[in-house]
């Protein structure tokens, strides 16, 4: 398997976010039978392609958009946004070779964080086991999540995962 992360460039947009929205999607699915609402909004995409610090990832495997991320470096800090696989190629070792790539190319970052939804015992054991980001936080409706998106009440469930370099 040929594997290159590349910076996201313009004309691969509206493919990323799609693939990425998809693949939040389907994995929300496992665990509800029909998920109604959008599980990303495209609103929460275009937000953290926006940020101060913003880096955005696409993974090209054998010659094909395959995965991406969006991180946000602040100094030694790091914060991964968004980090996913295409629908219908997971588990084939793609999301860890991106997060290895991200990790490689920003040797200044001595501290990263992010976030996955409680429930999502896939994205735990993929940033707990292969990963090895530690939970050291659990957002809740009695213990919210102060950067919650706008429009959101910061009461959803989510832990949040460091990992010290």
């Amino acid at each position: 398997m040929s594997f290159e992360l590349l910076p996201l460039e313009d004309a691969d947009i509206s493919i990323f976010k799609h693939d990425m929205q998809e693949a939040f999607q389907r994995g929300a699915a496992e665990w509800e039978d029909d998920p109604e609402e959008e599980i990303l909004p495209e609103s929460h995409i275009d937000k953290s392609l926006n940020t101060k610090g913003m880096v955005a990832y696409k993974a090209v495997v054998n010659g094909e958009l395959s995965g991406g991320a969006i991180i946000v470096i602040n100094g030694n800090h790091g914060h991964l946004d968004f980090l996913y696989v295409k629908s219908g190629i997971q588990s084939k070792g793609i999301g860890q070779k991106i997060w290895n790539a991200i990790e490689t190319g920003h040797p200044e970052v001595t501290l990263w964080e992010t976030c996955t939804p409680y429930f999502d015992t896939r994205n735990l054991h993929f940033y707990i086991n292969r990963l090895g980001f530690a939970a050291v936080e659990f957002y809740n409706p009695k213990h919210k999540d102060p950067s919650a998106p706008d429009g959101d009440d910061g009461s959803d469930f989510f832990f949040r995962f460091e990992k010290r370099i």
